[in-house]
């Protein structure tokens, strides 16, 4: 008798825990951004952003139409970032597998995050490697991927991601660092502006550092070979 009631007891408890976990699953999902709304227009603001307004740094930051946009920093940044952007949905198992395997081998663990990630993480996070940030980023990511198409992802994060101390998007970069519009970038200033994305507090276009300066080339490089990415721009 007493381990029947005992029974009941703990599936009583457990139903109600599991109604408590459903309802929090539905109220967070809830309250998370619209992504729709990014299908047709820019969002007001971002967390980077937001971020840095807060520590009180002056921030540059102007969205223009992907077409505006030089097709030269398109292919820089995908080469930098995700030469698979456009094959995968949202998460690039192969490069994640590499950054594990290199991790393992004792080299220097590089980012493996596709750029849809990196989109999400910009818009709406922040940049703690946290297990509950990459939790939400992993979601958010695969809502963008399901709303959005691959141009206009492309597109936003152009639009959002970090250049420079303050300096947000192609536009901005572009008139800050060259003093020319975003359409008129060169492939060598494209590559400037692209190597600038892993550490764009001390790596950005003007600088005196080894390292910038090799991964500067290196983009080059990956450009020349990957004009095949050039006919999905």
């Amino acid at each position: 008798m007493r381990r029947r009631r005992c029974g009941r007891w703990l599936l009583r408890v457990a139903g109600a825990l599991a109604l408590l976990a459903a309802g929090l699953a539905v109220l967070w999902m809830t309250t998370w951004p619209d992504v729709a709304t990014l299908a047709t227009g820019f969002p007001e603001t971002t967390a980077f952003i937001e971020r840095d307004k807060a520590r009180g740094v002056s921030v540059r930051w102007r969205p223009v139409a992907y077409g505006q946009i030089a097709d030269d920093l398109k292919l820089a940044v995908l080469v930098a970032e995700d030469i698979n952007f456009f094959s995968h949905k949202g998460f690039d198992t192969s490069e994640i597998s590499n950054a594990a395997r290199e991790a393992i081998e004792g080299k220097r663990v590089r980012g493996a995050s596709t750029i849809t990630q990196q989109l999400a993480k910009n818009l709406w996070l922040s940049p703690e490697k946290t297990a509950w940030r990459k939790l939400e980023e992993a979601v958010l990511c695969w809502r963008l991927e399901r709303r959005l198409t691959k141009r206009r992802i492309l597109e936003l994060y152009l639009n959002v991601v970090q250049f420079g101390p303050g300096t947000y998007g192609a536009a901005a970069a572009s008139a800050r660092y060259f003093g020319v519009p975003p359409s008129q970038l060169t492939a060598d200033q494209a590559a400037q502006l692209a190597a600038s994305l892993p550490r764009p507090s001390s790596w950005h276009p003007g600088v005196s550092s080894t390292g910038y300066a090799r991964h500067v080339q290196r983009i080059r490089g990956r450009m020349e070979r990957a004009t095949w990415l050039n006919r999905l721009l």
